[in-house]
């Protein structure tokens, strides 16, 4: 599991559960739900024609919903749209936890939002900062050799990948393989996320698992990607957030082996020692930090109140 990045969102961020936006039904459920983080969605789910009328809601929603623990973040529309530029002068205003940037391209976009951003939390008295940004970084194909660069904004402190407009900007005829694997060029740009979170100390989101019926092959990717390193999952149905929750949460036997390791290491460091025999295996300064990481996480876990 990869460490809890600086500077990081108000709780843990496991499940990052889509809310389509203008429902103010499914927003009123969204608040039930065992999701870390709600993202109302103002970009796939709305159609042209709703755009101003979704924005409207979702703002003054916002305004007034208590989101208790939960984290609340926006997806925007992209900005080369007819609505992004307005979506963000309507939604700084009502002090989200943060945006969720689709379809960016280059570390100019990112950072043209950041100035506008910037210039919308002076006007409306908002502390510099507070609205942060999550990257939907490989949408577009350009995105995926500059996701390090563009996650370097330090206003962003997500990054998360896009499996399926990927795919449609490519002409991909399938994602994945017979066996339900990523095919390669896929796999390679879930890894470049992953990588390019880890080098600018942001949350690494794996994306969304469409199949909302195959509940085992859901688990099996969230255990693939928390092995990985990514903190965390987009979800579209409320039925996957409980199965992600506990994927990217330290199980006893991590924590207990993990404390065992660091005691282990207290130990070795008295006697002179940073390599020795830890059951089985030579450990030393590296398994030292995935130790000190998962409790880390755990702890963080623990202390939020909707753990």
């Amino acid at each position: 599991m990869a460490v809890f990045p600086t500077p990081g969102p108000k709780g843990p961020r496991r499940s990052l559960h889509f809310v389509p936006g203008g429902n103010l039904r499914m927003f009123e459920k969204a608040l039930e739900l065992n999701a870390d983080t709600l993202i109302l969605d103002l970009e796939d789910s709305v159609t042209p024609e709703n755009k101003e009328s979704a924005r409207r809601i979702v703002r003054e929603w916002v305004e007034q919903a208590d989101f208790g623990a939960k984290e609340c973040l926006i997806r925007i529309n992209p900005q080369e749209s007819p609505w992004g530029r307005d979506d963000i002068e309507a939604i700084v205003e009502v002090h989200p936890d943060g945006l969720i940037l689709p379809k960016v391209a280059s570390r100019a976009s990112v950072d043209a939002v950041d100035q506008v951003i910037s210039s919308l939390e002076a006007k409306n008295e908002v502390q510099p900062g507070a609205t942060s940004l999550v990257l939907i970084g490989t949408e577009v194909p350009e995105a995926v050799f500059c996701l390090a660069d563009m996650a370097g904004n330090n206003r962003v402190d997500g990054l998360t990948w896009g499996a399926e407009d990927l795919a449609g900007e490519l002409g991909a005829r399938a994602k994945r393989n017979a066996e339900g694997v990523y095919l390669d060029v896929f796999r390679f740009v879930r890894s470049s996320c992953l990588l390019a979170a880890a080098a600018n100390r942001v949350h690494p989101i794996d994306t969304v698992f469409v199949e909302i019926t195959e509940q085992a092959a859901l688990e099996k990717e969230c255990a693939e990607a928390s092995s990985m390193g990514f903190m965390g999952k987009l979800t579209v149905h409320p039925t996957q957030i409980d199965a992600v929750n506990r994927a990217f949460t330290p199980s006893e036997s991590e924590i207990s082996e993990a404390r065992e390791m660091l005691l282990a290491f207290a130990e070795a460091q008295s006697d002179g020692k940073m390599v020795f025999s830890f059951k089985g295996q030579m450990v030393d300064v590296p398994h030292l930090k995935r130790a000190r990481k998962v409790l880390a996480i755990a702890d963080q876990i623990d202390a939020w109140p909707q753990s």
